[in-house]
């Protein structure tokens, strides 16, 4: 009588133990993944104990040849970490995949610091952390077809994923994407300050906003007409959403929420000339 052959799981090691290492580990150990084959390397002797007991994983307080036993390392730390963080790694790091979920640090600069090519870039935004991120991707030349179908399923977890091409244009989805959600939270603010100029309670206000934005953006998602066609169609000419929008174009909101996007963008760029290099 014939066995199936156990699922074969690659060993992880994550260096860092922040948040959003511990939504792709919480999302891995969900899907199947032994806590035996995950190395998590963080100093933080709290953190490192609440991983152990939530999911079961190994951690290091300190580099060790342990790492050389990963087939992937994830880069989880601070920017302004990442030299310090790397340093003592790169001894037994270099046979491996890198995934690099820091914003800023450029994969030049990965790859030099751990003495492996194969390196991908993400930028996650913070929805990951229920499993509702978007990541946008950039891969060096080195890394495989079947290396970038690893990396998905690494992050599978935690949202979607876009694939870029040229590395520049990560700068551009941290600037969409990355911070988006704190413009999300923005408009919310808006909202809720109105409802409460306009007579209705904070919670009323929060209650009818997070619907109007969950719905809205779930309406557009499964509309094949542009968000443009979806406004109109909201927008009778002499009605309230017509008076609203009129005093926002009158203000020229679009412009300058195009522009503080494009800053985000520059501001993207300049990080990564400050800490990527």
């Amino acid at each position: 009588m014939t066995h199936p052959t156990a699922p074969t799981h690659p060993t992880l090691a994550f260096v860092g133990g922040g948040n959003m290492a511990t939504a792709i580990l919480g999302g891995l150990v969900r899907s199947g993944t032994p806590g035996a084959n995950l190395i998590v390397l963080d100093p933080n002797a709290d953190q490192r104990a609440r991983l152990e007991r939530d999911f079961g994983v190994r951690t290091l307080a300190a580099a060790d040849a342990t790492l050389a036993e990963a087939d992937a390392v994830v880069w989880a730390v601070k920017p302004q970490s990442f030299a310090e963080a790397a340093a003592p790694c790169a001894a037994h790091v270099g046979g491996a995949l890198h995934l690099s979920v820091m914003a800023g640090i450029r994969s030049d600069a990965i790859a030099q610091a751990t003495g492996s090519d194969r390196v991908v870039r993400s930028m996650p935004n913070t929805p990951a952390l229920i499993g509702q991120g978007i990541s946008g991707l950039y891969a060096r030349p080195a890394v495989t077809a079947a290396e970038r179908a690893q990396v998905e399923a690494l992050l599978a977890p935690t949202g979607d994923v876009v694939w870029v091409e040229r590395e520049v244009d990560l700068d551009a989805v941290t600037a969409l994407s990355g911070s988006g959600p704190a413009y999300v939270f923005y408009f919310i603010e808006a909202m809720v300050a109105a409802a409460e100029r306009m007579g209705l309670n904070a919670a009323q206000g929060k209650q009818l906003a997070l619907a109007t934005f969950g719905g809205a953006t779930e309406l557009a998602r499964r509309s094949d007409e542009t968000p443009a066609t979806l406004r109109e169609r909201v927008t009778s000419k002499g009605g309230t959403t017509y008076a609203a929008l009129t005093t926002l174009d009158a203000r020229e909101v679009k412009a300058s929420f195009v522009d503080a996007m494009l800053a985000a963008q520059a501001r993207a760029r300049e990080l990564g000339d400050e800490f990527g290099r």
